[in-house]
């Protein structure tokens, strides 16, 4: 069959030495809407993401990145065990924590990254990588998990995986915002290492089975972890210790992302859906949790 979990779980899919400057992550940040609102060109706030002066800080989820940053090519689907069609895949899931202090603003890191386990879904299987990026002196900086839904490769009878749902509290978010997809979000955003043809390439996307091009998930992974952010941590990446999502929809350029927040004790629990038009209420990213520390 296409996938063989017992050939694929836990296997090594590879180690990646690799290093960012600050024009990367400036980049990262203006891919994921950093400086887009009025006035922003001369907030203090803003500027932390957008300027290489001293005050320059990283949002972690630019780490999920920064391995493939400067890869050209679409990302290759070569997982041990594991035959699969790139226009049958979709980003499931991401996490991404810290080991230690903040994302440094230029460095170089090795990632390790490992398939820990692969669910029958039915009609899909869901396959599980995990990685570790270690600095050149030995030190753990940050962890990585993520999913990939392969539609049409599910059906062996294989173990169909837990629901770690998280739900929403029952009252008023503490922080409610939008953020306004511009029409060249995707092919801006594919500059920083996807270059996944499902994201620009109309053909490509019919064929999957979309109207048009959609947004990278990683994309709105950024933007709703930057809002949440600016709007309940004072603008501070280093605050934010972790973070996860579970890709719930899509978003095509064009559309509005609402994401709302709520403080909960060490930890921020979000949502994001569309905002507005005939897809309002539409989910983008579920059990959203950004850990504070």
């Amino acid at each position: 069959m296409p996938i063989d979990p017992a050939v694929a779980i836990g296997a090594t899919t590879g180690t990646t030495t690799f290093s960012w400057a600050e024009s990367d992550v400036l980049l990262y940040h203006l891919a994921i809407g950093a400086g887009a609102k009025p006035g922003d060109f001369v907030s203090p706030a803003a500027l932390r993401y957008t300027l290489d002066d001293a005050a320059l800080q990283v949002l972690p989820s630019f780490a999920v990145v920064a391995p493939t940053f400067h890869a050209t090519d679409p990302p290759p689907l070569d997982l041990p065990g594991c035959d699969i069609n790139l226009a049958q895949v979709v980003h499931g899931a991401q996490s991404i924590t810290l080991s230690g202090g903040a994302v440094p603003t230029s460095g170089s890191a090795t990632l390790t990254t490992r398939i820990t386990d692969i669910w029958d879904k039915g009609k899909a299987a869901v396959i599980w990588q995990e990685g570790t990026a270690v600095a050149p002196s030995g030190e753990e900086l940050w962890r990585v998990r993520s999913s990939i839904f392969v539609r049409g490769e599910g059906g062996w009878g294989g173990d169909r995986g837990t629901n770690d749902a998280v739900a929403l509290p029952e009252r008023a978010p503490d922080a409610e915002a939008t953020y306004a997809v511009t029409p060249q979000q995707a092919l801006l955003y594919r500059l920083c290492g996807d270059r996944n043809p499902l994201h620009a390439d109309p053909d490509f996307a019919k064929a999957a089975g979309f109207p048009a091009p959609i947004l990278h998930g990683l994309c709105s992974y950024g933007i709703v972890l930057r809002t949440l952010t600016d709007e309940l941590l004072g603008s501070d990446a280093a605050a934010v210790r972790s973070f996860t999502a579970r890709f719930a929809g899509v978003v095509f350029p064009g559309e509005t992302i609402r994401i709302q927040g709520w403080r909960e004790g060490e930890r921020i629990i979000g949502s994001a859906s569309i905002a507005g038009g005939e897809r309002d209420g539409s989910p983008v990213l579920a059990d959203v949790v950004v850990g504070v520390g």
